[in-house]
């Protein structure tokens, strides 16, 4: 089947065939940019309602914009020849709350009883920010963005529950002003930040000390800015300990046919 031949959606297709082919590996920020990125939760189905609750009562941390029917491991309404098994950069293998092991791909893990979803993410909204002079400082170092898991409760449903995890992004106060400006315009991919300024105040002790990604420098004046992050899940998914559970590595995601601006208001 021929990819589908626009600029921006050759080079999606592309670069997921080099994450299906293992030629990349890393993270994905920064990639592609106008194309919407997405977290990823893979559960039995027996879980999945609990799961699709807990996403529509968190919306901000998990902001839906994909699920697969019952055992299908394509996801036609997000891309073209998307496989849920191989196309992302690496994936982590729960079992029974616990990660047991990260992987360059699933297929020999996938059930017919799988159920995959598909969350906003906020590196979507990082082309935006560029284009308003704005580029995000992960993007700037060449590295995974900050991610802290924070005291912010996330309200329950079902089996699943946790609190927020959220990414960080330093600025001086005025850009900080206009990069909430600029992402509350993405609701679909997090919209605009839960807090900024001391981190302290929400439960995070050490910038420097990112509970996955990398930390980034932070430079005098600048303030850190924290939006909700769709790393979330997985801190729900160690408390709820469904039998298996796989989703994607922090920072390495799917990479949509869909434009960001597609998922924009305002």
């Amino acid at each position: 089947m021929k990819p589908a031949q626009s600029p921006l959606l050759q080079s999606t297709y592309e670069l997921r065939q080099a994450i299906r082919s293992k030629a990349h590996t890393g993270p994905t920020s920064g990639l592609v940019q106008g194309a919407m990125q997405g977290n990823v939760v893979i559960l039995p189905a027996d879980w999945a309602s609990d799961f699709l609750l807990y996403c529509q009562k968190n919306p901000v941390s998990c902001p839906l914009i994909g699920v697969s029917e019952v055992g299908d491991f394509t996801m036609p309404q997000l891309g073209h020849d998307i496989d849920m098994r191989h196309d992302i950069p690496e994936y982590y293998v729960y079992r029974d709350g616990e990660k047991v092991e990260n992987r360059s791909d699933i297929e020999d893990l996938w059930q017919s009883d799988m159920v995959a979803f598909v969350l906003g993410c906020s590196f979507s909204f990082e082309n935006a920010l560029s284009q308003a002079g704005l580029t995000p400082r992960n993007i700037e170092e060449d590295v995974n963005v900050s991610m802290y898991e924070t005291n912010i409760a996330t309200v329950p449903a079902g089996r699943f529950f946790g609190n927020t995890v959220v990414t960080m992004r330093p600025y001086v106060p005025k850009d900080a002003i206009r990069a909430i400006q600029i992402t509350t315009r993405f609701p679909k991919a997090h919209g605009a930040p839960i807090h900024f300024g001391s981190p302290q105040e929400i439960g995070i002790t050490d910038l420097n000390k990112p509970d996955y990604g990398d930390a980034v420098s932070v430079k005098d004046g600048e303030v850190p800015v924290f939006w909700a992050c769709g790393v979330t899940p997985q801190v729900a998914i160690r408390n709820a300990k469904p039998p298996i559970c796989i989703t994607h590595s922090p920072g390495k995601m799917l990479v949509t046919d869909i434009l960001d601006t597609d998922f924009a208001v305002l």
